[in-house]
């Protein structure tokens, strides 16, 4: 857990920086700041679109009601997404869009799955049905 919070708060702040500090050396300052805003602003309208149209399979789902497993992990990948695009940084708005398009988000989700299958299995987290 400690190398995780020093991942987090130490060395991907520090990639961050560095990458924004090599970016406006490269293209200058006032388009680097300009790609940051747009990052965000792109990604926030991303991430309501894409959850919009998630939110709307969840409800034709349980219309039927089928549990929708595999739509709640496309919300939890866009809720984390969009997070990531918020915040600034190139690193954060790669992995962001990484989690918001489908098609990168297919291949993201089975380690999600994994995830939550290990919680599970250690019982650090509990499905109530």
């Amino acid at each position: 857990m400690l190398r995780i919070l020093l991942l987090l708060f130490v060395v991907m702040p520090a990639c961050e920086l560095g990458l924004m500090i090599y970016f406006g050396k490269m293209i200058g300052l006032l388009p680097t700041i300009m790609l940051i805003i747009a990052t965000g602003i792109g990604g926030a309208y991303l991430a309501k679109y894409q959850g919009l149209i998630v939110w709307q399979k969840v409800q034709r789902q349980l219309a039927r009601g089928i549990m929708p497993g595999d739509e709640m992990v496309d919300g939890i990948s866009i809720l984390a997404g969009g997070v990531l695009l918020l915040a600034p940084g190139f690193i954060s708005d790669l992995a962001g869009l990484l989690l918001l398009l489908p098609p990168t988000r297919a291949l993201v989700k089975p380690l999600i799955r994994k995830l939550f299958r290990k919680k599970i299995d250690r019982n650090t987290i509990t499905i109530i049905q």
